[in-house]
């Protein structure tokens, strides 16, 4: 028997998804806002050279991070969760931020056990390797690959770049209050795995 895990994604998960936007905006005289990104690759939403947009990213993202709003409920949400389950963050973040990363954690008051920065947006070797029994993320892809590879449930948080179809077993909400009613439905408290 052990402790339920969980392998949560953080950018436009924990965090909110539109934490880049007013950097973009600036840095690349846009007005962008969510609505506008119906693709995960950014640079398609408006006229940049994807090369000199990656980096411009690469040395502005330990600021980004910084600075990126948590999504509302997510503390107290992941507080709770946090006496009943093993919170796992998986990122596609680099190791190179992983300092900001732990600062921001700590500034938000976000609890965790665990933060794996995989520098990459394949994560279904991360949740093999933690022995994930739930993933939370905004990616769809990475949503519906997690979940048909692991067989466990994926709870997708609902963005324009992500709303293609997806099959039973993923799960799309659009708040972390969703995504807790969901969890109390999938995994009751005090129930450990087998």
């Amino acid at each position: 028997m052990r402790e339920i895990r969980f392998g949560i994604d953080i950018d436009g998960t924990v965090t909110c998804p539109t934490s880049l936007l007013p950097f973009i905006n600036d840095r690349f005289g846009c007005n962008l806002c969510l609505d506008d990104i119906k693709e995960y690759d950014l640079t398609k939403a408006f006229d940049v050279d994807p090369e000199t947009f990656y980096d411009w990213y690469r040395q502005t993202e330990a600021t980004i991070y910084a600075e990126s709003p948590a999504q509302e409920n997510v503390k107290q949400i992941l507080t709770e969760w946090q006496k009943h389950y093993e919170l796992f963050f998986i990122s596609a973040r680099g190791a190179n931020v992983l300092e900001c990363t732990h600062e921001w954690f700590a500034q938000q008051n976000i609890p965790f056990d665990h933060i794996e920065l995989i520098g990459s947006h394949y994560k279904i070797e991360a949740a093999k390797q933690f022995k994930v029994d739930a993933f939370f993320e905004d990616k769809h892809d990475n949503a519906v690959d997690i979940h048909e590879e692991l067989t466990i449930p994926v709870i997708l948080f609902d963005t324009p770049y992500n709303r293609k179809p997806i099959p039973e077993g993923v799960i799309r909400v659009h708040s972390w209050l969703e995504a807790d009613h969901h969890i109390k439905k999938l995994f009751p408290t005090g129930q450990p795995v087998k």
